[in-house]
Parts: structure tokens; sequence; C-alpha cells
């Protein structure tokens, strides 16, 4: 076998961590070779509009593309378009793609990310169920549209309801099937959840709650319906499963990385192999936001952010990780927006009133703001990042009140001893 093609920096992944993990060592002058290798034939382009506006054909592929194409070129990034990286030699610094195909690398950035999680039950691989998590997911939704009537949707987190929303909107008859007791359980306290449940009743779609789904049902190798635990058959043209990602991250672990949901990395993002780093979805790092628990997080946010330390790294001025996480959701005409992690809140205030679907609801654990959901409600979002950057303890009756701008309590703060 000849030399393998070698670059001074491989990235593994086309998602935002990737893209924006080139963009940041180029803007380091950073000099050496870089390639970024993806599985999908694009080169990198935005991963929310493909439930938003790109399901809803109101934005073009051109214009998600993360950079033109163009941009890439001038910057003398590579791009491996349409190849899987099955194994990593962390020994001989270099990769195998499924085709057989060797790249060698100095220093490796996987950025990987996840694939939609499948659903376990029989009729998973019927045509007309669909993830939604690439370019070529959603276009092959888009294909079936004017054939589909019905829309089961597997799963009330985000993804779930954001195709909801837009299915709902193109006519569809949708039904949400949530198997826990309420949407956004994993994410968001119950006001929320409540909230968006009602929303998407008065938009016509059946949130069902305590939904089990036994298996899918289809004739002709197409999908006819989904049949509940108990014995309910939901009619179906089309399904649509929301229930998480699986990270990316399986030729890593077998090289020898530590993790286990995802890949372990340190502050700078250094995994456990010499010279492999790894960002974004598929990261398992101990998050300050979190209080220091290792923890996933799967935002454009934190992709960019690591990416960017990363590339710091790299470019020898290393910093640590510490971005506050933030995280978004369009769903009808509600903006939701999310700063700080609500994981083990104690206590839930409601700002504003959610008849006037603008409002905020404030997160606290043991007096102190640990995060914020404003829908339409950019002032609060805005101004609370600070209150959750300083983990501020703030009078809980002052915050619920509308008329106090957030940003006047980060001054009144109450002194932690």
């Amino acid at each position: 076998m000849g030399m393998a093609t070698r670059y001074d920096v491989l990235i593994v992944g086309a998602g935002h961590g990737g893209a924006q993990a080139a963009i940041a060592l180029r803007q380091r002058k950073f000099a050496g070779s870089i390639a970024i290798v993806g599985e999908e034939p694009e080169i990198p382009y935005e991963r929310p509009p493909l439930s938003k506006d790109y399901l809803a054909r109101e934005k073009p592929f051109e214009r998600i593309l993360i950079r033109p194409e163009a941009f890439w070129a001038e910057r003398e990034v590579t791009m491996l378009t349409s190849r899987r990286v099955v194994s990593v030699d962390p020994e001989g610094h270099s990769v195998t793609t499924a085709d057989g195909e060797t790249i060698g690398y100095g220093q490796m950035i996987w950025a990987a990310g996840g694939h939609a999680r499948r659903i376990a039950c029989e009729g998973h691989d019927l045509g007309g169920v669909h993830s939604v998590r690439t370019r070529a997911d959603v276009d092959r939704m888009m294909e079936e549209l004017a054939t589909t009537s019905r829309v089961a949707v597997i799963g009330g987190g985000y993804i779930g309801l954001e195709a909801a929303a837009v299915l709902a909107k193109l006519g569809k008859t949708v039904t949400v099937l949530e198997a826990l007791d309420r949407v956004l359980a994993r994410v968001a306290g119950e006001a929320l959840s409540r909230f968006y449940e009602a929303e998407h009743r008065a938009h016509g779609v059946d949130v069902r709650l305590g939904a089990t789904v036994e298996h899918i049902e289809g004739e002709d190798g197409r999908v006819t319906g989904v049949r509940l635990a108990g014995g309910e058959v939901i009619p179906a043209e089309m399904v649509v499963v929301g229930i998480g990602i699986v990270p990316a991250v399986e030729p890593l672990r077998a090289a020898g990385a530590e993790g286990g949901n995802g890949v372990a990395v340190d502050e700078h993002g250094r995994t456990s192999l010499p010279d492999i780093f790894a960002v974004g979805d598929c990261a398992l790092h101990a998050n300050p936001f979190a209080e220091g628990m290792p923890i996933r997080l799967e935002s454009v946010q934190n992709a960019n952010d690591m990416a960017t330390v990363v590339a710091r790294t790299i470019a020898g001025e290393p910093e640590a990780y510490d971005a506050v996480p933030w995280f978004w959701s369009n769903q009808y005409d509600l903006r939701l927006q999310t700063v700080g992690l609500s994981i083990g809140h104690d206590l839930e205030i409601l700002r504003g009133n959610p008849a006037s679907r603008a409002f905020t609801i404030v997160y606290l654990k043991q007096n102190r703001v640990i995060a914020l959901d404003c829908v339409n409600s950019v002032k609060d979002y805005v101004q609370g990042r600070s209150l959750v950057i300083g983990r501020v303890a703030a009078d809980p009756r002052r915050l619920a009140d509308p008329a106090v701008p957030l940003k006047s309590l980060v001054a009144e703060t109450i002194s932690p001893d």
C-alpha cells in the first residue's frame, strides 16, 4: 500500500463543531493542512433549520450552508465528503473509512455528533418512517408530503414538537406520542411543558401523554399506523421518530478512548488518546453549569464554543471551556430561548402570564438562578444571562414581577454568606 494522505489537523464530522473548528484554526493563523471528513455528500450546513424552516420550505438548502463553498477553498480546508470513519489507529495517527481509505493526521478533532436513535420496535424500517437528523432525512419526508395526510410523531422533545408544528401548519393531521407524562420532560420544568401541550392542541395537534408504542404497522412495505400498548392504532401515512441521538463514538471507544455516554474530554477538549480531541454532541465533559457533572450537550452553542476552545489549544493559546449553555426552539409563532441548565432545580418562578404568549420561567436551585426559559421574551433572555453566569441569589418575589427588569437584580445580589 502507498503512503496515506496526511493532514496536520483532521476533523471528523462536518456539522457545526467540525466547521467551527476549521474556521477558528484559520482565524488563529494556524498554517498547517486541514481536512474535514463527513459522512454526508454535502459541505457543512446548519442542523436546527432541518426541523423548522427547511422542512417548511421557507429556506432553500443554499441558505442553510454554514459557509459557501468558496469560503472553504479560500482557506485551504479540504472537504472529504461521503466518507464514514470506521476505525482509528491512535499509535499510527490514522483513520480508516468504510471504503478502506486510510487518512493520516498530526492531530484529530472528533466532531462526529450522533445518529438519530432508531425505535427498536417491529416496523421501524417501513417506508414512511423518518428521523430528522440530516438533509437527506428531511428531503425524503418532503417528497412524501403530497401523499401524506396523517402523521404520527413519536417523541415529545424539541425535534418532535418542531416537526409537529411545521406539519400542522402544512395542513396535516398530526398526533404526538410521548411516553412520559409531559412533553419536554427531560429539558424543561412542568409549567413550560403544559404551555406547549396546550399550544399544540390549540393548533389541532393531538398530544398523547403516557403513550407507549408497541409497534409500527404497515402494508406492502409502507407505514399505515402506530399501535399503542393499549391496543389503539393511530392511523398514519408518515411517522416521525424523535427520540434522541446515539453519540457517534464507536471507533474512538474501540481504539481505547475513555467514555461511556459519549467520549470523555478534559476542559481543553482532549480525549484520553494522544493528539485526539472531541467536541459537540458526542463530547462528555464536566460542565460548570451542571455543577461540574459530566454531561453531553446537544446544542449548536456547545459545538461552536467547544470547537473554538480546541482550536485555541492546537494553536498554542489554551483556555478552559466554561461557556454558558443556551438553546432555542421555534414552534408556530413562539420563539423559546433558554439559557443555563434547569437540571436539578428546586423552584420554578413564573414571570408574566402564559396566556399572553410572552413570559419567562426562572429556575432556581438553593436560591440561586440556574436557568431561564424565555418564550417570546427576548429582553428577559438577554438580561437573564448574567443572572445564570453569576449564579445570582435573587429575591423570588422580585424575579416573579415582570415590571422589575432582570438586569436590576444582578446588582442587588443577596450575599451568599
